[in-house]
């Protein structure tokens, strides 16, 4: 492992989590969501000491809007009280916490529990917080800042941003406005709230460093547009506000505010050699935050617009090696089958400049300002073409290349709590099993965070039952957990070197 990822982690993954700025949404029919921003041209308010909010130096007008919307959030994991490596803690955090994790005792069923932060976006009882927060949690507890406790439930998650939408029931919440992250400025005051190591509602400031920031801590790090990660679904997207505030394990899913109160992030990570702040933090910016939460509320799932582009960043050793006069800009390499962006007449050399007129100097901007469209909608790329520069009009597409809205797919939700990817078997590995008794299965090609890791499952464990009923194939597990979200299910199973050893877990999905 390299020494860089040594030191980005996740904030709190496994003991905690970061803190939420809030976004308000209203229902004006079953069907629409309306976010509630900052206006354009903000009134001017005033602080608790009579002066105008926003002025440089004084943080009390931010910390009193921000407070009562961020909430603390503990999620309770069943676990079978497995060492670290059994669980399959990723090793950047193992060094944070041994060989054991915290509250994880040897031997039997356990219950585990990390903390983190979220923000009230709506009165009625949404809250945006990190998807590492609630991941694989059986139970969630929000406690506001009023210290009133709730259940609370998950309505529904991204991982390819690290932002999931809860909710709890309740009424006349408050709820931050969002601001636009855009318009924040490098080195501009910001205010980080947050739950870090239990301590409730801390404040802490700092400047923005840096904007755009690609870190490669959300999956595997791509410089594809189009491609996914190893599960089916949308490839990982980080474009992060990078800043000083002192962010800490329980500040995930917490709220990054600008010094009128207005959220401009969503902390997520830090960097660091050993689990605790040592400079840096970093905040999914709020336009992005803004346009994943209310998809997940509005549909269940985001709908993410696709350039169909293999995509590279520019610098002056680039550009030589690429043939191209610009230092400044994303360069294209190819497409994707069906490709929104060939289809509008891109070519491969292209350098593209700007999307809707936004400057794109690295490729996680650019991810950034098409992932917050929709398929159908259309984006302007400022694009130059040998010395020339030219616009085009690109309607984007959905990840499998059309231009309709993806519906969730209840199998794959599942599978994405499981943490696993599945595959058919092998005419071999049937054959072999089917001497030992053994008629089919679905094989697990790769086990990420999820309830089947914490459970131990490994890579290669082929599932044999659920709920008893025997299970030859991918498509069959499919179809046996569709409608089970939110109920128990049992699990039977094998390794394929020990065949006739099985093994069973139960646990709600």
């Amino acid at each position: 492992m390299s020494q860089h990822w040594k030191q980005l982690a996740l904030v709190g993954l496994i003991s905690g989590g970061v803190s939420v700025g809030a976004l308000e949404l209203l229902h004006q029919s079953s069907q629409d969501v309306i976010l509630k921003e900052a206006p354009t041209a903000s009134l001017t308010k005033l602080t608790s000491a009579g002066g105008p909010a926003g002025v440089p130096g004084d943080f009390t007008y931010a910390a009193d809007v921000s407070m009562p919307a961020v909430v603390h959030i503990t999620s309770t994991i069943k676990t079978r009280g497995e060492s670290a490596q059994q669980l399959q803690i990723p090793e950047a955090f193992r060094e944070f916490f041994g060989d054991r994790a915290p509250n994880m005792p040897q031997g039997g069923p356990q219950k585990q529990q990390a903390s983190g932060s979220g923000v009230i976006i709506s009165p009625d009882g949404y809250i945006v917080t990190n998807n590492h927060v609630v991941e694989g949690a059986e139970e969630l507890e929000v406690v506001l800042n009023n210290k009133h406790t709730y259940k609370a439930k998950v309505i529904g998650t991204d991982p390819s941003t690290d932002l999931a939408v809860i909710q709890i029931s309740a009424k006349n919440l408050p709820a931050l406005s969002f601001g636009n992250s855009d318009a924040a400025k490098i080195g501009e005051w910001v205010v980080a709230v947050g739950n870090p190591f239990n301590l409730e509602s801390t404040v802490t400031t700092g400047i923005i460093s840096a904007k755009g920031r690609g870190l490669g801590i959300i999956g595997q790090k791509q410089q594809n547009e189009f491609s996914g990660p190893a599960r089916k679904g949308d490839s990982p997207l980080e474009s992060f506000i990078q800043t000083d505030a002192v962010v800490n394990p329980g500040n995930s899913g917490g709220a990054l505010v600008n010094l009128k109160g207005e959220l401009v992030g969503i902390n997520t990570a830090i960097a660091s050699p050993t689990g605790s702040y040592a400079g840096y933090s970093f905040a999914v910016p709020s336009n992005l935050v803004k346009k994943v939460a209310g998809d997940l509320i509005k549909y269940g799932n985001v709908q993410r617009g696709y350039l169909g582009i293999m995509l590279d960043e520019l610098d002056s050793k680039k550009a030589d090696e690429y043939g191209v006069k610009e230092t400044e800009g994303v360069y294209v390499k190819s497409f994707s089958p069906n490709s929104a962006a060939k289809e509008a007449g891109l070519k491969p050399g292209d350098v593209i400049l700007k999307v809707d007129g936004n400057n794109v100097n690295a490729v996680p901007q650019l991810q950034e300002l098409i992932g917050r469209k929709q398929p159908g909608e259309s984006v302007k790329l400022t694009v130059s073409r040998e010395g020339t520069v030219k616009e085009f009009s690109v309607n984007l597409r959905n990840r499998d290349g059309g231009s309709q809205l993806i519906k969730p797919d209840a199998a794959e939700v599942v599978l994405n709590d499981l943490g696993v990817q599945l595959n058919d078997l092998s005419p071999r590995e049937k054959t072999v099993l089917k001497a030992n008794g053994v008629e089919g299965g679905a094989k697990i090609g790769a086990i990420e965070a999820g309830k089947l890791a914490r459970a131990g499952v490994q890579e290669g464990f082929i599932i044999t039952k659920l709920n008893g009923k025997t299970i030859h194939s991918v498509q069959e597990f499919k179809n046996a957990i569709e409608g089970k979200k939110g109920t128990r299910v049992q699990i039977e199973g094998i390794y394929s070197d020990e065949p006739t050893e099985s093994f069973t877990f139960g646990f709600n999905v």
